[in-house]
């Protein structure tokens, strides 16, 4: 189940950020209750995570996929293009999600 909340925490804090951007540094309404809601889920989220994932692990699924989704929509939704260096930093990253999830002992399935 914890894995669960982990896409949870990861759906929303990708919602939350993306409103953050869009609030317009909280001056608007709707993006800026949008992104407070969604953190507010995403920690919640996270916090049951950590029931059953170690926490390391747990962070570094969620920050990692967090950064792979929110600079993948953003070049999308703001024409926020990375430039190869940031591709490939993040597919090191997306690479060691995989290696933590496929090799790791720790993570339990």
């Amino acid at each position: 189940m914890g894995y669960w909340y982990l896409a949870i925490a990861i759906g929303a804090e990708v919602v939350a950020t993306l409103a953050l951007k869009a609030s317009n540094g909280f001056s608007d309404f709707t993006s800026s209750i949008i992104c407070i809601i969604g953190y507010a889920i995403a920690f919640y989220s996270l916090s049951l995570v950590l029931k059953t994932v170690p926490v390391g692990i747990a962070y570094a699924i969620w920050a990692g996929m967090g950064i792979i989704l929110i600079a993948s929509i953003s070049a999308v939704l703001y024409k926020q293009i990375p430039d190869l260096p940031a591709i490939i930093g993040m597919v090191l990253i997306l690479a060691g999600v995989v290696v933590i999830n496929v090799f790791s002992k720790t993570v339990s399935h």
